[in-house]
């Protein structure tokens, strides 16, 4: 989405501001910020996170093919009396000990072949769920810095237009104390000039909240300055390539897509594992026991048992939930598909959109650039016809809100530019730290 910050008039030209001097301070650039926002953005670092819990799923998934090996000791003291029919009764009092070392290996179980390749595939649908909140980082970091600096804009100027308003006020008031100026002048001047106060208290306003949205990223609050676009920028740097290009890389490397087919692969094992309930498991297993006066028979008497053999487990019937999850997992298969047949058909949508931005963009600022120059020309011609008494104030006034709303036009479409690029990349699956590398060359350090 086009960054659009509310202006009525905005009258003093965003490249006076550029050169207007900063207070004091390291300049925070793209690539400080970005070092930054990999410590400190919280949406990042949660999706660290979220990625080291994914990539345990394939281990998880292994487990299950991997012998499994258990100890239990069981230590007990027994009371009893034993009695035979002709004879007195004797007391059985002794304590028993057992201790088994029991081994068990999978020899064919279908489910869990299907857990482990839902599993690696749950692991690498992480690892591609992680690139993109990478990728997004980039971009969100990227709208974040741009948006602040058009805040900043807009907050020197109102501000310089309060001056200029002022100063054209003032010379009104003179001109109509020597009887060459009018009330009416006067009145539209000072019109303005209250516009403009307010309009600086917005600006104020939305600057504070622009630079907490940075600093909440970066996790710094005390930005004092941001790199700059140079005046003579040029857009003709960035190189494109035809959109056929970058459809075939959006659909072989967009992380939803790539996500979303992993989802997909996983949900196909899911109906694998349900139907494996219908299917014999077949298993080693191995055991090695010390009995120690393990019952009443053996009291006062020890044993050493060791025992191998096959286990086979064959499923008859569980009351019919086999079946009833089984359609459960083809319904979500089928509905895992579907979700990424819409992921396809907005990431297209998503990709043409931000490539035909970025190529109208650069008709935009050449217009706008025509724009200002003519702008310009028009103040300078209507500045001579007031000498001349053809024109009036408001005719001066209006020339200058007209200089100044293209100036400033011009400068958002600048960063709209760059942010068209960033998010068609983005779309693209394309989008490396390279791509912010070569934006930020584009900026200049205020210090």
């Amino acid at each position: 989405m086009t960054m659009r910050f509310p202006r009525r008039s905005i009258y003093i030209s965003v490249l006076t501001v550029w050169l207007l001097p900063v207070s004091g301070g390291h300049a925070l650039g793209l690539l400080d910020a970005y070092a930054a926002a990999l410590e400190n953005d919280p949406v990042y670092r949660a999706a660290i996170h979220e990625n080291e819990a994914g990539q345990e799923e394939k281990a998880i998934g292994l487990s299950s093919l991997l012998p499994n090996l258990s100890f239990t000791h069981t230590q007990s003291k027994n009371t009893g009396r034993q009695k035979f029919e002709l004879g007195p009764e004797t007391p059985l009092d002794f304590d028993s000990q057992v201790s088994t070392l029991s081994l068990r290996q999978p020899i064919l179980d279908l489910e869990a072949v299907a857990g482990y390749r839902q599993g690696a595939a749950q692991a690498n649908s992480s690892q591609a769920r992680f690139t993109g909140h990478s990728q997004q980082l980039i971009v969100r970091l990227v709208e974040a810095y741009f948006e602040a600096l058009l805040a900043e804009d807009r907050l020197m100027l109102a501000q310089t237009q309060q001056k200029t308003l002022e100063e054209r006020k003032k010379v009104n008031e003179k001109m109509l104390q020597k009887g060459e100026g009018t009330v009416t002048d006067v009145l539209e001047t000072q019109s303005q000039h209250a516009l403009a106060q307010a309009e600086a208290i917005e600006a104020q306003d939305e600057y504070e909240v622009a630079r907490l949205r940075l600093a909440a990223i970066v996790g710094n609050r005390d930005i004092e300055q941001l790199d700059r676009l140079p005046v003579d920028f040029q857009v003709n740097n960035i190189q494109m390539v035809d959109y056929e290009s970058w459809e075939e890389l959006a659909l072989n490397r967009n992380a939803e897509l790539v996500t979303q087919r992993y989802t997909v692969a996983s949900s196909k094992e899911e109906i694998n594992r349900s139907r494996s309930g219908h299917m014999p498991r077949l298993d080693l297993v191995a055991s090695l026991s010390r009995n120690n006066s393990a019952s009443f028979i053996t009291a006062n008497r020890n044993a050493d048992i060791a025992s191998i053999g096959i286990e086979v487990n064959v499923p008859i019937y569980a009351g019919g939930r086999v079946n009833a999850v089984t359609r459960q997992s083809v319904a979500n298969h089928a509905r895992a598909e579907e979700d990424l047949n819409t992921m396809i058909d907005n990431v297209l949508v998503e990709l043409r959109r931000q490539y035909q931005l970025t190529l109208s963009s650069v008709r935009r600022i050449e217009s706008l650039e025509l724009a200002v120059e003519s702008a310009k020309l028009l103040v300078q011609a209507t500045e001579q016809s007031i000498k001349g008494g053809i024109r009036i104030n408001l005719d001066l006034l209006d020339a200058q809100q007209q200089l100044f709303s293209a100036q400033w036009e011009l400068s958002e479409a600048r960063y709209n530019y760059l942010l068209a690029h960033m998010r068609l990349k983005l779309a693209a699956g394309d989008l490396v730290l390279d791509d912010l590398q070569r934006i930020a060359a584009y900026f200049n350090s205020t210090n």
